[in-house]
């Protein structure tokens, strides 16, 4: 059976009814990215979205994030719409976005500052810079560290902030092999201290295996969950998975045989 993590939080559901999302193009025409959309996914849960470029998965995401909404239906947090961005769900995207002119100290401190209550949890930004294993570098810009530190950063930074639902946009795709596997085991071991829902979009099979509860398998545009694929795969100590077991090998295999959509692969779009 798939282990729990250490903290298996009661917040954080999300849940998507009849969700469909229509983007205007140039030229007039209509693109639809979504289409009547249902799915649900539980406190805590680890979920990767997988499917084809320009699939709509990284639309999901903004959705949920508050940063778009949907055309019809609608997406819930713990039974309540959502209606625009808020600090209980971060957002973590392919590129760190950290502020160039900000130490990063400040970078990870900068939500609790905006938002005026710095000074009472000011604790807080030394702890989460020690949780993505940042000690030391707390007085560095971005353009001081490496893509794998930057991207650690963009963790603290979303995760002090204590959301209930932390989204990651193909957060380690950038990333050369070896530092991604590592951040993969960063990301498991913060999923298994803080117990916090987390969605990710991935176009790696592996890494979805690896890393998920649950695999959701988009279809190409407009998409639909075509699939949902439970791995039951026990986790070793840094809570992932044997790369290469039977088993491992035979989700991998499924999931490919899944997504060989011939014939249907769309033109990709740079805002799906």
């Amino acid at each position: 059976m798939v282990a729990e993590p250490e903290v298996r939080n009661k917040t954080g559901n999300i849940r998507a009814a009849g969700v469909s999302k229509e983007f205007v193009n140039p030229d007039g025409g209509k693109t639809i990215a979504l289409k009547e959309l249902d799915t649900e996914i539980e406190p805590g849960e680890f979920v990767c979205l997988i499917g084809p470029s320009g699939c709509g998965k990284s639309t999901f995401l903004r959705l949920v994030a508050g940063l778009s909404a949907p055309t019809e239906g609608e997406i819930l947090l713990d039974d309540r719409p959502i209606n625009g961005p808020g600090y209980e769900r971060g957002l973590v995207f392919q590129d760190p976005t950290l502020f160039p002119w900000l130490t990063i100290y400040d970078n990870v401190a900068y939500g609790l500052k905006i938002r005026h209550i710095y000074k009472e949890h000011r604790e807080e930004v030394e702890e989460f810079i020690r949780l993505v294993g940042l000690e030391g570098f707390e007085k560095s810009y971005p353009h001081q560290l490496s893509g794998g530190m930057a991207q650690r950063a963009s963790l603290a930074r979303a995760l002090v902030n204590h959301p209930k639902v932390l989204l990651l946009d193909e957060p380690l795709g950038a990333l050369d092999a070896f530092t991604r596997m590592n951040m993969q085991d960063e990301i498991l071991r913060i999923w298994k201290e803080r117990g916090t829902t987390m969605i990710m979009v991935t176009h790696d099979v592996d890494e979805a295996i690896y890393l998920s509860d649950r695999v959701f398998i988009m279809t190409p545009r407009p998409a639909k969950v075509e699939e949902i694929i439970t791995v039951d795969i026990g986790r070793n100590e840094t809570y992932g998975r044997q790369r290469n077991s039977v088993d491992f090998l035979n989700y991998r295999s499924k999931i490919l045989q899944i997504l060989d959509f011939t014939g249907k692969v769309q033109t990709p779009e740079f805002y799906l």
